[in-house]
């Protein structure tokens, strides 16, 4: 019996009774105004007036029931809701007078239409009353905080308005929007002014002394994007982000998880979209096994993966906190649908490799085990040899013996013309794979720039310095770099593992390249400062093996294009086997007698012919600076 008085079913009981209390009122008040307020002049109608009101509020409090006019959230009643509260009123009068005429209940004329005058407007207003009221209501105070500047008058900008209104989940106060649709300037959306286009940003910010810009077009992509978010950071204000439409359709997020922008919202290109299709028949019901996977590339690939309906995913890595955290988020998502399996293994314990695969005999592997740090490696290189390059060729030895149908490597930037020891090692297990010409074994390598959001890149250092209140140091002000989003690297891995031949190196196209300086800049007016002056940037120098720019190709006139017009393939030099496994033998006897490391990093200089000093590179690009 308590279950069923609820808080809501409480509510619901009181506006059945107020309904009832309407439509009494309403035909009370009808015949008040119908004999001029003089009763006596009515008495021979009072009786059916009153059987009349009698019929009608049954019939009303079912269609009313059956229109679920009891189910509203009243404080975020819209004007379409009205007019579905006025249409379902409207059906409940008609059929309320059918039925009375139909047991024979005749009143006058004119009284049939002053009653749904009367009943009508308080049956609506009282259920928007307390919409009205919350806005009348809501804290001034705590709309002083910020003035937000809206850009978007579509359906996103009306969502955020809706949300504003009746949640109180925004906090601020909407002064204006900004719309490139020139036919709305001037115009109003629930009250709030339509100021112009996105010219009139900087001119709207300072008129309206606005502190906060909400950009609220999920559907906006790529250039058009890229040119708003330019003429907002010329500006004082923090900017924040509605999310996608698509993650507002599944639930994933409210519009009112409004989200602080991030950089990748800059980069100026769309991103890469994978060839369902292909990938479909590349992985489904395919037993897939990810190195390295609970890294920031591995742990995406496998999400990826797993969307694909494989027979088996197999996970293995070293780390074993980075594994038991992607093991319990795939459980989570798939349940029992996911055949997973997770092995906590090192590629450079050749038994342990060679029994991982022995085991499961992967159709495909994506091997993105790697030491990547380049001061760190640069200062051990002999561990880089271990894991980078023996720990490599152990997974394609293993690959080649069970029967592996495709191997697809994650390489870098960092291995075209190395001034690094990290970069020399992924660029020597490039060669590896080239050595395997004659294997049944399909070998390729997918090269990429930096990975936003991924361990130790550059953006989240940023941003943490930023929270710290700065500086934010940079090795020089004058380096360049690719950049792509952890979910592009390991589509961009999927897509070319599924169209691969041997020997393959796949490489993104990217865009421009851009400067970490403006990058560094962006964040911080993006977070509403100002560079210099909340926030100094520091320049500490280059670190060991580090140079101004990257590279995304070896020889820029040797590519040729793929399906994906973002994707393109550099056909490489063949290596003999023999020739590779001279090379192998003499890291291993370097590692192995453990020579200094000065001479491993000379010795990988003769092995692989395009690894450069730091110098050599950046004192050209110094020169052309």
């Amino acid at each position: 019996m308590n279950a069923f008085f609820t808080a809501g079913r409480r509510r619901q009981l009181l506006i059945v009774l107020l309904d009832c209390l309407i439509v009494l009122c309403a035909c009370g008040l009808s015949f008040l105004l119908r004999f001029d307020f003089r009763i006596s002049d009515g008495t021979v109608w009072l009786a059916e007036m009153v059987r009349f009101a009698l019929v009608l509020i049954p019939v009303t409090l079912v269609v009313f029931w059956l229109r679920r006019m009891y189910h509203y959230v009243w404080r975020a009643i819209t004007a379409y809701d009205m007019i579905s509260m006025t249409l379902s009123s409207a059906v409940a009068y008609v059929l309320g007078c059918l039925v009375s005429l139909a047991v024979g209940i005749v009143l006058p004329l004119n009284l049939y239409f002053i009653i749904p005058m009367l009943a009508m407007p308080m049956q609506v207003g009282m259920r928007s009353a307390l919409r009205f009221w919350t806005m009348l209501t809501r804290k001034r105070g705590q709309d002083d905080e910020e003035r937000i500047l809206l850009i978007g008058a579509g359906e996103g900008g009306r969502a955020i308005l809706n949300e504003k209104a009746t949640s109180g989940r925004i906090p601020g106060r909407i002064c204006c929007i900004v719309d490139d649709n020139a036919e709305k300037w001037g115009k109003y959306l629930d009250g709030i002014l339509i100021y112009g286009g996105r010219e009139q940003i900087p001119e709207a910010v300072e008129k309206f002394r606005i502190t906060q810009i909400i950009f609220a077009i999920p559907t906006c992509t790529g250039k058009n994007k890229q040119e708003i978010l330019n003429i907002c950071k010329k500006t004082p204000c923090e900017i924040r982000l509605v999310p996608g439409i698509y993650d507002i359709v599944t639930g994933g997020v409210q519009v009112s998880d409004i989200k602080e922008i991030e950089l990748e919202d800059l980069l100026g290109r769309e991103p890469v979209r994978l060839n369902m299709e292909l990938m479909d028949g590349f992985l489904k019901d395919r037993v897939v096994m990810v190195t390295g996977g609970g890294g920031s590339i591995g742990s995406e690939l496998c999400r990826q993966i797993a969307k694909f309906g494989p027979a088996k995913l197999v996970v293995i890595d070293s780390y074993e906190n980075n594994a038991y955290e992607l093991q319990q988020e795939l459980i989570r998502t798939y349940g029992s649908r996911l055949d997973l399996k997770v092995e906590i293994a090192s590629i450079r314990d050749k038994q342990r490799t060679y029994g991982v695969v022995e085991k499961y005999r992967p159709d495909v592997i994506f091997h993105a085990a790697a030491h990547k740090h380049v001061p760190l490696m640069e200062a051990c290189p002999s561990e880089a040899i271990k894991n980078n390059v023996f720990g490599t060729y152990h997974v394609v030895r293993a690959a080649e013996k069970f029967g592996v149908k495709k191997f697809v490597m994650i390489s870098t930037d960092k291995a075209v013309n190395p001034t690094n020891f990290m970069g020399a090692t992924k660029r020597f297990c490039e060669m590896i794979l080239q050595s395997r010409q004659k294997s049944s074994t399909e070998f390729c390598a997918v090269r990429f720039g930096n990975v936003l959001g991924s361990n130790g890149s550059v953006v989240p250092l940023f941003k943490k310095q930023i929270a710290n209140g700065g500086p934010i140091t940079l090795t020089d002000k004058r380096i360049i770099r690719y950049f792509m989003t952890i979910p592009e690297a390991a589509q961009l891995v999927l897509e070319a593992g599924a169209m691969a031949k041997h020997n393959q190196v796949f490489v993104l196209d990217m865009g421009e390249p851009v400067k970490i300086l403006d990058l560094a800049e962006n964040l911080i007016r993006l977070s509403g400062l100002v560079p210099y002056e909340d926030i100094q940037i520091v320049e500490i120098g280059l670190r060991p093996g580090e140079k101004l720019y990257e590279e995304l190709l070896i020889d820029n006139n040797n590519l040729q294009k793929t399906a994906n017009s973002k994707i393109f393939v550099e056909e490489q030099s063949p290596i003999t086997a023999e020739q590779l496994m001279e090379h192998l033998l003499v890291l291993d006897r370097a590692v192995t007698e453990e020579n200094s490391d000065e001479d491993i990093i000379e010795l990988m200089k003769s092995l692989v012919p395009t690894y450069r000093t730091p110098d050599e590179v950046n004192d050209v690009v110094g020169t052309n600076a």
